[in-house]
């Protein structure tokens, strides 16, 4: 094979995303290890190697004895269609073994239009695509990440899921798993076992029956499997393993930087926001542990640029400290802080005076809603006032570059407030005018909206999606309503994310409806390139499912949703009590100032979160 791949690497695109001989990479004995495990992350080199969760969980598996996990991406087109004439499959980076030759196959997904990718890369594998086709232990495929709430979209490809954060859980499979290969367990021994591993969902032991209309009629549990499946947090990040010794890619990823994870959970409640509600509780890192593990990863990386990184980053109690401490380290050598996920209700001018030591970067916010009216109904608890001083702020310190983030179709929305973004645009351009010192430059402002998709485990997890067509309808109004050529409008596709609503809210006849888009082509969703729409199209009637049933026809209050078994820890009456509160366009206390008792605190062996 390593002839073979000599011979294509020159003639296809950044070869460097598939020679794997990275610093920093974790090789191992064979003949030393009973457990190779192929962490498969289902989009290119780039994408993956910036991926946090997938630098934890590889330090977590290669710190245990006689465990040798090896990172696999998936291919640009060029590359697969290159390994399919010369009968490449597809391999790991470390070692250059074809996937067969792992006991172990895990995925680690985070976007809905990357599952055919996951499909595809088992089929490049030479790996069987549906689990009941994989007998024996042999090739055991799980999955995990923060798509997996809702995993029956994929339940008839996937063995098991891992339901929350993997740093204790996933240690705990593969020795479950190491104990039943010595043994000799047939497969269904091993899943019913596992299936009591705090966190794990399988999907076999569960069966999926549907009523006349196509809604889900019930859930039978089989072998003792457990009712639900609550998710499995850190209960103290300070004791969890954080690599601070990272792969040094071979060529350039998307977040080519140092990463620091400041804290999980996030103290708002966005009521679109599903990471919000199934990163609950609030759990941060300490100040002292986050410096220590700053200089450790700059001095083992040699970036010059770190970033420091969660939902919301500026809600971080010791922010202040830290970001001076990190200056300190940081200015001389020329290295950049860098704070994504500020919130324009705290942005300070002492934390924007930290920050330009080094260098001014844009800044990003996002008011999510033109209107007041809209972002309370959404519960963004910030107000225009809180908007345009933040922006003063950052002009009077010499920015001149602004994002801002907005989505339409959320529930409620009107024409006028659709019209009351490029009205807030207005006022923030005319803003710079009133308080720029740095006038000679001009001003960008850059804005960008999303079709707005109902995710499980939010508040408006039963909304319907609005049309494709109301959906351009609304975003040409916004278009034709912009204030300025200063103003850069770019906007999320319909199509795109159109089908990431359906795969989002989907039931397991939505597997048949995969198979047939990857036999049809489908692959690398996520990428323009290669996205192609009518496969979709073709695919579902193919199927005979109409997308429609899971996007405009919205679900009710009272019906059996499909991803019913799993449990974040936040209540649904909780959820429903927050919807009623949307549609009245009442506001929520974030959780530091006030417990609302959504039920996640449950989860904490103290109960009580440390928002």
């Amino acid at each position: 094979m390593i002839e073979k791949l000599e011979r294509i690497l020159p003639t296809v695109q950044k070869p460097a995303r598939y020679v794997g001989g990275e610093y920093h990479q974790t090789i191992k004995n064979k003949a030393e290890v009973d457990l190779r495990v192929a962490f498969c992350f289902p989009d290119t080199y780039e994408i993956g190697m910036s991926n946090l969760g997938m630098r934890i969980l590889y330090a977590v598996m290669n710190r245990m004895e006689g465990v040798w996990c090896e990172r696999v991406f998936a291919p640009w087109g060029d590359m697969e269609d290159a390994m399919r004439a010369n009968g490449i499959p597809l391999y790991a980076l470390e070692s250059g073994d074809a996937l067969t030759q792992f006991d172990m196959i895990a995925f680690t997904i985070g976007y809905e239009m990357s599952y055919t990718n996951v499909l595809n890369m088992l089929r490049l594998g030479n790996i069987p695509m549906r689990a009941s086709e994989r007998e024996g232990l042999e090739h055991m495929v799980f999955a995990g990440g923060a798509c997996m709430y809702n995993p029956e979209p994929l339940a008839d490809f996937i063995d098991f899921f891992c339901i929350g954060e993997g740093e204790e859980m996933t240690p705990e499979i593969l020795e479950l798993y190491r104990r039943a290969k010595r043994e000799g367990w047939t497969k269904e021994a091993f899943l019913k076992e596992v299936s009591h591993v705090e966190g794990v969902y399988v999907p076999s032991l569960y069966e999926h029956r549907y009523n006349d209309d196509g809604t889900l009629c019930e859930i039978v549990l089989m072998d003792g499997a457990p009712e639900r499946v609550t998710k499995r947090i850190v209960q103290n990040l300070d004791d969890a393993l954080y690599p601070t010794d990272i792969i040094i890619p071979n060529t350039e990823i998307v977040h080519d930087r140092s990463n620091l994870e400041v804290m999980r959970g996030c103290i708002r409640g966005c009521r679109f926001c599903q990471a919000g509600f199934t990163y609950r509780p609030v759990r941060p890192r300490s100040a002292e542990k986050l410096f220590r593990q700053s200089v450790e990863s700059l001095e083992n990386s040699g970036c010059h640029e770190i970033t420091l990184s969660s939902l919301s980053t500026s809600d971080y109690r010791y922010l202040p400290e830290l970001a001076e401490k990190m200056q300190d380290y940081c200015t001389p050598r020329k290295i950049n802080l860098s704070l994504p996920s500020l919130r324009a209700d705290n942005f300070s001018r002492d934390l924007m005076l930290r920050l330009q030591k080094v260098r001014k970067s844009g800044l990003t916010f996002a008011p999510e809603a033109g209107t007041q009216r809209l972002r309370d109904a959404i519960n963004k608890n910030v107000t225009e006032e809180e908007i345009l001083e933040t922006c003063a702020i950052a002009f009077e310190g010499g920015w001149n570059n602004v994002k801002l983030y907005f989505m339409l179709g959320l529930p409620t929305e009107t024409d006028e407030d659709v019209l009351g973004i490029a009205e807030l645009v207005y006022k923030i351009l005319k803003t710079w005018r009133e308080h720029a010192t740095n006038k000679k430059r001009g001003v960008r402002i850059h804005v960008a909206t999303a079709y707005f998709v109902p995710k499980p485990f939010t508040p408006f997890q039963w909304e319907k999606q609005i049309t494709p067509e109301e959906y351009l309808r609304r975003q040409r109004l916004l278009k034709d309503n912009m204030p300025s050529k200063s103003v850069e409008y770019n906007w999320h596709a319909a199509d795109l994310s159109r089908l990431e609503a359906v795969l989002a809210r989907g039931d397991r006849r939505l597997g048949a409806v995969l198979e047939e888009a990857v036999r049809r082509g489908a692959r690398l969703d996520g990428w323009d390139e290669y996205f192609s729409y009518q496969t979709w199209l073709d695919s579902f009637a193919a199927c005979g499912l109409d997308p429609d049933f899971y996007t405009v026809r919205g679900y009710g209050a009272d019906e059996l949703l499909p991803w019913e078994t799993i449990s974040d820890g936040v209540s649904t009456a909780y959820l429903k009590k927050e919807r009623e509160r949307a549609y009245r366009s009442e506001t929520t206390p974030d959780c530091r100032s006030h417990c609302s008792a959504c039920g996640a605190s449950c989860l904490l062996k103290g109960g009580k979160c440390d928002a």
